[in-house]
């Protein structure tokens, strides 16, 4: 333990900590308090920054399936839709969000896809079977339109490359078409095309979920190593500037879970900046028991997944006596378990087929605050993510021929947007405690808090207790904040509650007032089942 950290149990202690700690969730430094009903303190000092937050920290996702892109963010035939076939009112949406990177093409999706059969006239792309998802893609959008639309939404791309049918000479070749401005084949291709200037794209994923045995393509781990080293080297060739990103482990349920890693690595970690990894999260019989209490205290297992996955990277570097870091790519992320078999994965040869749209409630609005508060708290190391997916896909955003409107998981991700800028801080949290299976006892509150460069902090706050409200007392360690300018709560009766067309504000923020801060500390109240963001000028 360092002495800076030691120094602040001290002074939380002196504030009427108890004594015992439990550092079992990763970075999330959490003290357990002595009653149930004691309050909940959380012990905030600007000078105890984890890190940088990484500007790509809340992106999202696009994958050529269901409606995502086809009656997402592309419709042609649309009266929403602009010249480009974009629809407008969803452009607008993500660029009020604000939505920092977006990954595409996909997903399972890529492991199937020929670049070249998206790009070039229109009328000479090939209509195709995709595979993954048993539809029909007919390749109306592709590689050019996206990175279209990635300016008009103020967003960069992401992009995943095929790494199942795929070649690494393809991929170089993608990344000739897409960054290098002419004078080569595949530049001069896209000139062609019509587009004069290169996209420069930094950012590469270099597969999709290769351990997976639903993965087309789906390899050894060495064989993916040695796979991903050898696209690596050719894509470094063409443009030395790219950041790369390896497959990871698809989750920790899969029987190679950080064995995987470690193989891959072995392989390639000389030549990748960054490692993937991926979760989805669901209140099921079998990940929580259809237990309501255990399912918003699921963002700790992500904490738990983070801390593994380094572990490998780190015992990696060590081997290899490496000098360099590698960091996380957590690029798909979300509550998704009601649209996952049958009809809503089957595309039965269909176009634009309706799948995985998943309908969410207050409950997984709670969990994924509490993701963003994971995430927030390992800044250090993740410094890409993406909620997957953005529209429609098991998304924050559902459209129609007439509108949008805003699933309940939107607002937890927009405040994140908004308000988790600058420096994560490393908070202290007392709270009393619950029992749920299989875990650890667990905290009823998760804080977490950033620090942006006009000095103004914002606190993020989840209450698990879904019977009752919690008293939360913030103890400013140096300077004590001057006035609240904004904050806003997310909370309701029934955690089954959804919104929809018909009810598209059933599930939205409240107002949570401006808490007053007198001697070093602010208190408030928490409604029961709620996550809550208030920040503070300096």
């Amino acid at each position: 333990m360092s002495s800076n950290r030691r120094s602040f149990l001290r002074r939380a202690a002196g504030a009427g900590l108890a004594c015992s700690t439990n550092l079992a969730f990763g970075r999330f430094l959490f003290a357990e308090t002595s009653s149930p009903n004691d309050p909940s303190r959380v012990f905030i000092d600007s000078r105890r920054t984890i890190s940088p937050i990484d500007p790509n920290l809340f992106g999202s996702f696009l994958e050529h399936l269901g409606r995502a892109i086809y009656e997402g963010i592309y419709d042609p035939g649309s009266k929403l839709s602009d010249e480009n076939g974009f629809r407008k009112d969803v452009l607008d949406e993500i660029k009020k969000l604000g939505v920092p990177i977006i990954r595409y093409p996909g997903g399972n999706f890529v492991s199937g896809y020929n670049w070249l059969d998206g790009v070039g006239p229109k009328k000479d792309r090939p209509v195709v079977l995709d595979k993954a998802w048993n539809t029909i893609e007919p390749n109306q959008f592709g590689t050019n339109e996206f990175m279209q639309w990635c300016k008009l939404a103020g967003t960069k791309p992401l992009m995943g490359l095929n790494l199942g049918t795929g070649t690494p000479e393809r991929a170089a070749a993608l990344v000739e078409y897409c960054n290098v401005e002419k004078g080569t084949e595949w530049s001069d291709l896209r000139r062609k095309h019509g587009y004069a200037e290169p996209y420069k794209v930094k950012h590469w994923c270099l597969g999709n979920e290769m351990d997976g045995p639903w993965q087309i393509g789906h390899m050894t781990a060495t064989e993916y190593g040695m796979k991903a080293q050898d696209a690596a080297r050719q894509m470094r060739y063409v443009d030395p500037s790219v950041e790369l990103i390896a497959c990871g482990s698809s989750g920790p349920f899969m029987p190679t879970y950080l064995e995987w890693d470690r193989e891959v690595l072995e392989q390639c970690y000389d030549y990748v900046d960054g490692l993937s990894l991926h979760r989805y999260f669901g209140n099921t019989d079998e990940e929580t028991g259809k237990d309501s209490e255990k399912f918003v205290a699921l963002n700790l297992t992500m904490d738990r997944q983070i801390d593994e996955t380094l572990a490998v990277c780190d015992l990696i570097r060590g081997h290899k006596r490496s000098p360099k870091k590698l960091w996380l790519s957590f690029d798909e992320w979300n509550v998704w378990y009601r649209a996952r078999s049958g009809d809503a994965v089957n595309g039965h040869r269909e176009a634009a087929p309706h799948l995985l749209e998943e309908p969410y409630n207050l409950e997984d609005a709670l969990l994924v605050g509490g993701l963003v508060n994971t995430l927030l708290r390992n800044s250090d190391r993740v410094k890409i993510a993406c909620l997957a997916q953005l529209v429609n896909v098991i998304a924050p955003i559902t459209t129609n021929a007439n509108g949008l409107f805003r699933q309940t998981i939107y607002y937890p991700y927009a405040w994140a947007l908004q308000f988790a800028r600058g420096e994560a801080l490393n908070v202290l949290v007392q709270s009393p405690t619950y029992e749920v299976s299989k875990m650890e006892p667990v905290p009823y509150i998760d804080a977490t808090a950033t620090l942006d460069k006009n000095g103004q902090t914002s606190v993020f706050v989840l209450n698990r207790d879904l019977s009752k409200p919690r008293q939360v007392e913030i103890v400013w360690e140096d300077n004590a904040p001057s006035r609240v300018i904004n904050s806003g709560v997310l909370t309701g009766d029934d955690l089954k509650a959804i919104n929809s067309f018909d009810a598209p504000q059933k599930v939205k923020p409240q107002s949570f007032g401006k808490p007053s801060t007198s001697g070093g500390k602010t208190t408030f109240e928490l409604p029961a089942r709620s996550y809550a963001v208030v920040q503070w000028a300096s």
